[in-house]
């Protein structure tokens, strides 16, 4: 029995460490992988405190991979090729599939199989479901710290862009700037955004806003961010409005800035054990024609080949998200780490070049 190394949660909201592990074989439609590079994200760290995580599974959702091994029935993908690969990992063969719905096959959170339903990235192998439909060979041009972040961080902002359904020329607000946010704030530049607002604190979430094309950035340490974005549209609501950070009462702010017919999409994360309490006032008696929708990234080879498409024709940099980049397998846990305590304010996002 060959046995592999891993970091992940040992039991839900108390321990998390490295562990041992017999190296799984891959399904007939199914690739083993070993990790090129990982990015530690808020979600482990999310993981590894949520007391109804999975005990005793490997962490890890973002990076690139080689294929070591694929199944019978794998004809796309070979042994040898360097992979992105996606947050979201469905099996393309279920019902909600035809609905149009992959990120949640089988369920809420169903597309969702690494350091879940499956052992993570931070495995030295991990499998991967449904290679030929999940996986998305790199190509010349993208790098492969480019290649990492398309798999969560670039999909999950852009579907938030998605979602606020963005027009030419629109003002739009993005609440939150981290890696999602910043994504966000370049996915709505390329969708055509006039007046592009971003709400956030630290002076290089802040910088990097501007380098992906927010026109404006509010502190929400300097107030109501509400009136602070009304003072600069001279009290104009605004167009569409993305929510990628915050807490529960941002919705209540998305609402208090949006124009009738106008759109709020959120791709922020909250605490199952809190409530939102938004107002009628706020809501605008729920007759303001404002659409609400929230989204989970989207995944699959067809979504990250298209966004490393538009890295290797120079329509995005996700690169300068990340501030630090680590070595070596073991250095997995120090990337953890780093988003578990973030007792450094420089850190967007960690990289682990294995």
């Amino acid at each position: 029995m060959a046995i592999m190394k891993g970091y992940g949660v040992i039991e839900p909201t108390v321990s998390w460490g490295w562990m041992e592990k017999e190296i799984p074989e891959p399904g007939p439609f199914e690739a083993l992988c070993s990790p090129v590079a990982v990015l530690p994200c808020t979600s482990d760290v999310h993981s590894a405190h949520f007391r109804n995580a999975w005990p005793n599974r490997i962490l890890g959702h973002e990076g690139v991979g080689r294929v070591e091994k694929v199944g019978a029935m794998v004809t796309d993908i070979h042994v040898g090729d360097i992979v992105a690969v996606p947050a979201v990992t469905p099996i393309w063969r279920g019902r909600q599939i035809a609905e149009g719905l992959h990120e949640h096959t089988g369920g809420f959170l169903g597309g969702r199989y690494l350091s879940s339903k499956l052992d993570g990235t931070f495995g030295e192998y991990f499998i991967i479901p449904d290679a030929d439909m999940n996986l998305a060979v790199v190509p010349n041009g993208v790098s492969i710290k480019a290649a990492g972040l398309v798999g969560d961080m670039v999909t999950t902002g852009f579907s938030g862009v998605e979602g606020a359904n963005i027009q030419f020329g629109d003002t739009v607000v993005v609440i939150g700037i981290g890696p999602v946010g910043l994504m966000s704030v370049a996915g709505a530049a390329i969708r055509g955004a006039g007046r592009l607002i971003a709400v956030g604190h630290r002076e290089l979430t802040k910088e990097l806003a501007k380098k992906y094309g927010a026109t404006d950035v509010v502190d929400y340490k300097d107030g109501d961010i509400v009136a602070q974005i009304m003072e600069l549209t001279n009290n104009e609501k605004v167009d569409r409005v993305i929510i990628a950070g915050g807490t529960e009462s941002t919705i209540n702010d998305a609402y208090r800035m949006v124009k009738c017919a106008g759109n709020i999409s959120n791709v922020a994360g909250y605490d199952f054990s809190k409530e939102f309490h938004l107002t009628v006032a706020d809501a605008g008696c729920l007759v303001n024609h404002v659409t609400l929708t929230g989204r989970l990234c989207a995944g699959g080879r067809y979504r990250l080949e298209n966004l490393m498409a538009l890295i290797k024709n120079g329509r995005l940099d996700p690169t300068l998200l990340i501030t630090h980049e680590l070595h070596g397998f073991d250095k997995i846990e120090d990337g953890f780490r780093m988003m578990d305590e973030r007792k450094t304010p420089d850190t967007i996002k960690p990289i682990v070049i294995i």
